[in-house]
C-alpha cells in the first residue's frame, strides 16, 4: 500500500464522512416509472430519506445544494419545494447547481467544502432531473450572440452532445463495432447485476402515480431501473442506424439513455457524526474539474483522473475501481483507453464500471454525480473495496471527477 493510500484511508475528526447516500430507480423518459412524477417528488423522496433512515433531526442540516441541468423556472423553486416537503425546516437554506453532466458530484462537493471551511456540520449533496418533463427544444435559448460566436471555441460549446461523440470517434479512430462492444458489456453487465439484486442495496422504492394509455391513473411502486435490456449483443447493435450523422458511428444503443431519477447524499464532519451517533459508510476525499475541447467534451474524464490523483498524490494502482459515466461508448472508451484502463472485462469484478454504466442504466444529467457515489459505496460495500473514483465529461468541456473512501 503506498503511503498516499494509507493516508486517505487514515480516520481523523475534521474528515467529512457520508452518512447516507441513496438514489430513486433511474426510469426511462416518457416510458418509464416516473413519467407523470414531476422532478421535485422524486427529489422529495430521497431528501427524506437521508434523515429518517439515520434517524437524524432535520433541524441540524446546515445546507442543501441539489444539481439540475434542466430547471424549469430558474431552478430553485423545485430543491425548495422538495426540501419542505421532505420535511427539511423552512430554516434550512437549498441552493440548485449546474456543471451540466457533474451537477451532483458538483452538489457534493459544495456541500463537502461548506463543512470543511466550518461554514456547517451536516449538508446534503443531491441531484435529480426529469427528462421527461424539462428534456427537449424548450430547453433550448431561441439564439446566441453573434460577437461571442466569433470565438471557435466558444461557438463549439453549441455543437450538440451527439455530434461531440462523433468527433470523439473520427479524431481518434474509434470503430463503430468496438463503440458496440463497449455498450453491450455494459449492458450485460447491468442486466447480471440486476438479476443478481445487486442495485437494491442504493435503490429508494418510491410510491407514484401512473396514467395508463387509457387514461386510467393508478398507483404503482417504482423500485428498479427499468431502461436495463437483457439479452444486448454486439449483432443487436450492429444493426442499429446512425442517430446524428448519415455516415456516423453513435446509435441510440451505443448512447446513453434518456431518464428520470434523483440521488441524495448526507455529509457531516466525522467528529460530529460520532458525537450524534450517525452511520458513517464513507469519507469524501476530493473533486477535480479541468476544462477541455467543447468539441470532444466527452474526453473529460482523460484529465480530470490524472489531475485528481496527482493532487492526492495517488498513481491509479491505489484505485480498487472506476465509476465513468457513459454519455457516449466513445468516449468512455477513449477515456479508459487514454488512463490505460481495461474496459472490456466480463463479469462484474472488472476494473471501470463493474455492474454497467449510463448506456444500460440511463443518464439524469443532474442526477448522475450524486448517483455515482451511491452506487460506488455499494459496489465498494460489496466487493470489500476500500478507494474508488467516478468522473464524467460534461457539455460544453469539461471533466470532472470524485475520490471516496468506503467504510463499511
Amino acid at each position: 500500500m503506498s503511503s498516499a493510500r494509507a493516508k486517505i484511508l487514515e480516520k481523523n475528526d475534521d474528515d467529512v464522512v457520508i452518512v447516507s447516500a441513496i438514489r430513486s430507480a433511474l426510469t426511462k423518459s416518457k416510458k418509464g416509472g416516473f413519467k407523470d412524477t414531476r422532478p421535485e417528488e422524486i427529489l422529495m423522496n430521497v431528501l427524506k430519506h437521508t434523515y429518517t433512515s439515520t434517524n437524524l433531526d432535520p433541524a441540524l442540516i446546515g445546507d442543501i445544494a441539489v444539481g439540475n441541468v434542466l430547471p424549469p423556472s430558474g431552478g430553485a423553486s423545485i430543491a425548495r419545494m422538495a426540501a419542505i416537503a421532505a420535511g427539511i425546516p423552512i430554516e434550512t437554506p437549498i441552493s440548485t447547481v449546474n456543471r451540466q453532466c457533474a451537477s451532483g458530484l458538483t452538489a457534493v462537493n459544495q456541500i463537502a467544502n461548506s463543512i470543511k471551511c466550518g461554514q456547517i456540520d451536516i449538508g446534503i449533496g443531491a441531484g435529480v432531473e426529469s427528462m421527461t418533463f424539462s428534456f427537449g427544444p424548450a430547453a433550448i435559448p431561441d439564439g446566441f450572440s453573434e460577437t461571442v460566436c466569433e470565438t471557435q471555441e466558444a461557438a463549439h460549446c453549441l455543437i450538440p452532445m451527439g455530434i461531440t461523440s462523433e468527433n470523439i470517434a473520427a479524431d481518434y479512430n474509434i470503430s463503430r463495432e468496438a463503440q458496440d462492444t463497449f455498450a453491450a458489456l455494459s449492458s450485460q453487465k447491468a442486466a447480471a447485476a440486476q438479476k443478481a439484486k445487486l442495485f437494491e442495496p442504493e435503490i429508494l422504492p418510491i410510491q407514484v402515480k401512473q396514467v395508463s394509455p387509457d387514461r386510467e391513473t393508478k398507483t404503482i411502486l417504482v423500485d428498479h431501473d427499468d431502461g436495463v435490456r437483457d439479452g444486448v449483443t454486439v449483432e443487436i447493435l450492429s444493426k442499429l442506424k446512425p442517430a446524428f450523422k448519415k455516415d456516423g458511428s453513435t446509435t441510440a444503443g451505443n448512447a446513453s439513455q434518456v431518464t428520470d431519477g434523483a440521488a441524495a447524499v448526507l455529509l457531516a464532519r466525522r467528529s460530529v457524526a460520532k458525537q450524534l451517533g450517525l452511520p458513517i459508510i464513507g469519507k469524501f476525499v476530493s473533486v477535480q474539474a479541468i476544462g477541455v475541447p467543447p468539441r470532444i467534451m466527452g474526453v473529460g474524464p482523460a484529465y480530470a483522473i490524472p489531475l485528481l490523483l496527482q493532487k492526492a498524490g495517488l498513481e491509479m494502482s491505489d484505485i480498487d475501481f472506476f465509476e465513468i459515466n457513459e454519455a457516449f461508448a466513445s468516449q468512455a472508451l477513449w477515456s479508459c483507453e487514454k488512463l490505460g484502463l481495461p474496459w472490456n472485462e466480463p463479469g462484474l469484478h472488472g476494473k471501470v464500471n463493474r455492474w454497467g454504466g449510463a448506456i444500460a442504466l440511463g443518464h439524469p444529467l443532474g442526477c448522475t454525480g450524486a448517483r455515482l457515489i451511491a452506487t460506488g459505496l455499494n459496489i465498494a460495500k460489496h466487493d470489500n473495496e476500500k478507494v474508488f473514483v467516478m468522473s464524467m465529461g460534461n457539455f460544453s468541456g469539461m471533466g470532472v471527477a470524485g475520490l471516496f473512501v468506503n467504510e463499511q
